[in-house]
C-alpha cells in the first residue's frame, strides 16, 4: 500500500517498481490497483478501509471494518464446525471449538467498526448450533422454538461477540 498525493501516483508506482526490482522482486500488476480515497474503498489484512457513515450522527469519516471475504470466511469456518456430520462429539466440545474460533477472529478485528459484522456471525452461529443441536437430539422445530438463545448463551455458554467487552471495566469508563 502507498499513500501520496493526487496527481503523483504513476511516479509512485515508478518509485515502487524500482525498488522492488532491486530487491530482485516483482510488482503483482493483477492486485495493484489505484484507489482514490475516500470516494473508493480498499481491502488490506481482512479490513475494508474507505468512508464510513457514523451511526448516530450520519457524518462521513474515513474509517476500517472487517471486509466482506474475512466475514465470508468466519462463515464457512462456523459452518464447518456445525456440520450434520459432527453431531456425534459433545455439546460442550463444539461450543468450546466455536467459542474460540469466534474469539480469535473477534480479537483480531476489535477496531473499526465492527458491531454489524459481529451481530451477523452472532445471528449466523445461533441458527447454526441450534440447527445442530436439532439435528443431535432429534427435535423437531416448534414455533416457540426448541432452544431459545438464552438458552445457547446462558446454558451452553456460547460467546456472543456483541457483548465482548461489556464485562471489563476500563471499557465502562
Amino acid at each position: 500500500m502507498i499513500l501520496c498525493k493526487k496527481g503523483k501516483t504513476g511516479e509512485a508506482l515508478q518509485q515502487l517498481r524500482e525498488i522492488m526490482g532491486k530487491l530482485k522482486l516483482t510488482v503483482n500488476e493483477e492486485k495493484t490497483r489505484i484507489c482514490k480515497v475516500p470516494e473508493g474503498e480498499f481491502d488490506f489484512l481482512g479490513y475494508t478501509f474507505g468512508r464510513m457513515y457514523s451511526a448516530r450522527t450520519g457524518q462521513a469519516r474515513l474509517g476500517y471494518r472487517p471486509s466482506r471475504k474475512s466475514i465470508k470466511r468466519m462463515v464457512e469456518k462456523v459452518h464447518a464446525l456445525t456440520a450434520r456430520s459432527g453431531t456425534w462429539q459433545e455439546t460442550t466440545e463444539l461450543v468450546d471449538e466455536l467459542n474460540r474460533t469466534l474469539r480469535g477472529w473477534a480479537n483480531y478485528f476489535q477496531v473499526g467498526t465492527v458491531s454489524k459484522a459481529y451481530r451477523a456471525l452472532d445471528n449466523y452461529t445461533a441458527v447454526r448450533l441450534r440447527r445442530w443441536l436439532r439435528t443431535k437430539h432429534k427435535v423437531r422445530r416448534r414455533k416457540g422454538g426448541a432452544f431459545p438463545l438464552p438458552h445457547l448463551y446462558g446454558h451452553f455458554g456460547l460467546v456472543r461477540l456483541c457483548r465482548l467487552g461489556h464485562d471489563v471495566p476500563w471499557v465502562k469508563a
